[in-house]
């Protein structure tokens, strides 16, 4: 696939990310309540320039691989200001993250975003299976696992932003996803 497409749903609009996005990020991202389960990759305390470099040093090097496809989340309503971001990565045991900005969360907005990138995941990109790592105390995003047909198959200790903590691993498979659309 050349290019990351938009992609829409019912409220939002999933524009791929691009270097212009750097301010916006750095605006939403670095607040506890959204970094805190992410992997400990994620420097913290935030740097002053922790999006402009990310997105020229990682995703879109990545994006431009064809290893990764990223986007930042938009309501339809606000198409100008970015919300949140959502990727897919073809890293074993890790395909697909996201992260919203706080005062957007419990609206189910993720639920609407990660459908349209699951959907893209195993038809545009024809994936037999999606595998998500998290936080076992990440309430919000296991409850998405389990809402949309995910199960556990994994549980280890991984390193996150909030320090060592029980880590999951949730999986679909293509056919699982298709019996339930």
């Amino acid at each position: 696939m050349d290019a990351v497409p938009t992609l829409y749903t019912e409220r939002l609009i999933l524009r791929p990310l691009e270097l212009a996005d750097a301010d916006a990020i750095q605006q939403q991202f670095p607040h506890w309540e959204v970094v805190r389960y992410l992997n400990a990759l994620v420097p913290w305390p935030y740097p002053a320039d922790g999006a402009l470099s990310y997105l020229r040093d990682n995703a879109l090097p990545a994006i431009a691989r064809g290893e990764e496809w990223h986007w930042s989340i938009r309501l339809k309503t606000a198409p100008e200001q970015l919300i949140g971001n959502i990727s897919l990565m073809s890293e074993p045991d890790n395909n697909r993250g996201f992260w919203l900005g706080p005062q957007w969360q419990g609206q189910g907005l993720m639920s609407e975003a990660s459908a349209a990138v699951t959907e893209y995941w195993f038809t545009a990109l024809d994936q037999r299976v999606l595998r998500v790592p998290k936080a076992a105390s990440n309430l919000g995003s296991r409850k998405l696992s389990e809402r949309t047909g995910m199960r556990l198959i994994h549980t280890e200790e991984g390193q996150f932003v909030a320090g060592l903590l029980p880590k999951e691993t949730w999986e679909i498979t293509r056919e699982e996803w298709q019996s339930r659309r």
